[in-house]
C-alpha cells in the first residue's frame, strides 16, 4: 500500500470491560500508527462504578484490587476524548470499541472507522479463524516483543496495530482499504480536503 495515503492520525484501539452490560470501561489502550511505524501504548486503567466480574477477570487478567486506585472515568474523560479525536479509529471488531467508547464518550465522532476482522475478511483465506490469536498465527506475526500479556488493552491494541500493517499490504490506498473495512451502521468516514 503506499503509505503516503493514510490519514493523518490513526489510532488502533482495545477496550476492556468490567463484564456489566452495558460494559464499563476499566482499561483503554490508543497506539498510534504512522506509515510502517507503531507508536508506543497510551493506556488508562480506571476504576468502574461496579465490580469486575470474576469470568472476564479469567479472561483479561484484571481484578478489582488492580482498578481499587485507578481514577474513575469522568476523571479520564477528557484525556481519552483529547487523544482520540481527530484520528481514524482502527480495533479488531470494530462495533465493540466504537459502540462502547460512543456510549461513554456521546459528543465524540471519530474521522472513520477501520475494523480489522472484517478487512481480513477480505484478504486471507484458510486461517483456522477471524479472532485476534488465529490471525497473528495464520500470518505469522512476531509479537514476541510485544510487552503485557494478551486480552489487555495494550498488549491487544500493539498486535491489532501489527496486523493492520500486514492487511494494508493487500491494498493500494487507504480509501481500499477503508471501503473493505468499515463496518455496516457506522458513520461514513469524515471527508478531508486531501486524501483520507
Amino acid at each position: 500500500m503506499n503509505l503516503t495515503t493514510w490519514p493523518r492520525r490513526v489510532l488502533v484501539v482495545d477496550v476492556e470491560g468490567n463484564g456489566a452490560q452495558p460494559p464499563d470501561l476499566i482499561e483503554v489502550a490508543a497506539v498510534h500508527v504512522a506509515g510502517a511505524d507503531i507508536g508506543a501504548a497510551r493506556q488508562w486503567l480506571i476504576r468502574p462504578p461496579a465490580p469486575i466480574h470474576q469470568r472476564v477477570t479469567r479472561i483479561h487478567g484484571i481484578t478489582n484490587a488492580d482498578v481499587a486506585n485507578a481514577p474513575l472515568w469522568e476523571e479520564v474523560a477528557d484525556d481519552i476524548r483529547e487523544t482520540l479525536t481527530g484520528a481514524w479509529l482502527v480495533a479488531h471488531n470494530a462495533t465493540v470499541e466504537h459502540g462502547t467508547l460512543t456510549r461513554h464518550l456521546p459528543e465524540w465522532k471519530p474521522e472513520g472507522v477501520i475494523d480489522t476482522l472484517r478487512a481480513a475478511r477480505a484478504v486471507y483465506s484458510g486461517p483456522s479463524g477471524y479472532g485476534l490469536d488465529a490471525l497473528i498465527q495464520h500470518t505469522g506475526i512476531d509479537v514476541s516483543g510485544i510487552p503485557g500479556q494478551r486480552h489487555r488493552a495494550a498488549y491487544d491494541a500493539t498486535a491489532t496495530a501489527m496486523l493492520l500493517l500486514d492487511i494494508a499490504a493487500h491494498f493500494r490506498t487507504w480509501e481500499e482499504l477503508a471501503k473493505a473495512a468499515t463496518p455496516p451502521g457506522i458513520p461514513a468516514p469524515i471527508q478531508e480536503d486531501a486524501l483520507w
